[in-house]
């Protein structure tokens, strides 16, 4: 039987591959070395997002008309909601071995996103990504092929578990990957 072209995509995202436990070690032994530098890596993300994504500074009115990184880096506002970000990302790998608890805290960012921020779910896609670009560009000796790997496959998860709470909102956007 032929696959259609969508069908293969959709296969993927029904079936989210779960992290293996050699693979939940490997990154909660990355996470504690980028979590030391907790605001700095933070900042950076945000940074990284706001510079290539400009789009996504459409969601931070505080951000909207500042285009020097320098400017957005000493931004009280932008080291807040890094930290919040880093949290989040914290509490997804401390409970990794714990997948209600993980949805939950999911659910609880993918709502308050789609309801009261109005933010598309792509971007959460767009900084999966960046999250992993600076990840292997900042911490090189840690993050190595196969950790990246690993890291990919939670991000992965991330991105389709907060999709799936903006399906149960009733989100509809036509830019929703």
């Amino acid at each position: 039987m032929e696959r259609q072209q969508g069908e293969v995509k959709a296969d993927r995202l029904e079936r989210l591959e779960p992290l293996c436990d050699s693979e939940r070690e490997m990154i909660k032994d990355t996470w504690s070395k980028v979590y030391q530098n907790c605001d700095d890596v933070g900042v950076a993300i945000l940074i990284r997002l706001f510079v290539n994504f400009p789009s996504s500074k459409q969601y931070f009115s505080q951000f909207q008309q500042v285009e020097d990184p320098e400017e957005l880096e000493r931004s009280a506002q932008l080291r807040k909601h890094s930290r919040r970000v880093m949290n989040a990302i914290n509490t997804l790998v401390e409970n990794l071995h714990d997948g209600d608890k993980m949805v939950s805290v999911l659910k609880l960012v993918g709502k308050a996103h789609a309801l009261r921020h109005k933010v598309e779910p792509v971007y959460f896609k767009i900084l999966c990504g960046v999250i992993l670009e600076v990840l292997v560009e900042d911490f090189p000796d840690y993050i190595t092929p196969e950790v990246a790997g690993a890291w990919t496959k939670l991000l992965d998860a991330v991105y389709w578990h907060v999709k799936g709470v903006y399906e149960e909102v009733g989100w509809a956007s036509s830019s929703a990957v």
